[in-house]
């Protein structure tokens, strides 16, 4: 078996759930040490070792943490497949030293660089669904033709009305939008 093969099966065995909990947020989500656990046994299994480093890199005035994760496969050392992923370190974040914001950006970007390489699923992740209570997540009902919803938009729109109303209050396809359109 390849390091392509290999990776292949654990990618498709590793099961990394989000079993840590930020009570401020109130999310679920996975840290990198959870992630390295989860490897362990799949890496054993298939004889490979993981490899993870992270370097300081600027850009501009913006310090960030690049993490690479490298799988290597241990019957052929040279077959290696890797990835990396970043974080800005915040040296603005209250109530931490800055070796601590260096330490959690590098967390960070060894979670994603890790998540990357094993194609983890972070669809649910914190960063995803987190609105630092800056707004609601308000999903908008879909204004498909043909319906009576439908039918009092076209009213709405051929009476003088704005289907940019209608657009923020449903959410269309492009055919149906045209349709709106040819209304008027």
């Amino acid at each position: 078996m390849n390091i392509t093969e290999k990776l292949l099966k654990i990618t498709t065995e590793l099961k990394a759930p989000k079993n840590q909990m930020n009570k401020f947020g109130g999310y679920k989500y996975r840290s990198a040490e959870d992630c390295l656990e989860a490897l362990k046994p799949h890496l054993m299994k298939y004889k490979c070792i993981l490899k993870m480093h992270d370097e300081l890199k600027v850009v501009g005035e913006f310090p960030y943490i690049e993490a690479t994760a490298k799988l290597i496969d241990c019957e052929e050392p040279n077959m290696q497949i890797e990835s990396s992923a970043q974080a800005i370190i915040d040296f603005n974040a209250k109530g931490m030293q800055h070796p601590q914001r260096t330490g959690a950006a590098s967390s960070y970007a060894k979670k994603y660089a890790i998540g990357n390489l094993f194609l983890l699923d972070d669809t649910k992740d914190s960063d995803a669904t987190n609105t630092h209570d800056t707004s609601e997540v308000i999903k908008k009902p879909t204004l498909t033709a043909n319906s009576q919803n439908f039918v009092k938009a076209a009213k709405y729109v051929k009476d003088g009305g704005s289907i940019d109303d209608i657009m923020k209050k449903y959410a269309m396809s492009k055919e149906v939008e045209q349709a709106l359109l040819a209304t008027n």
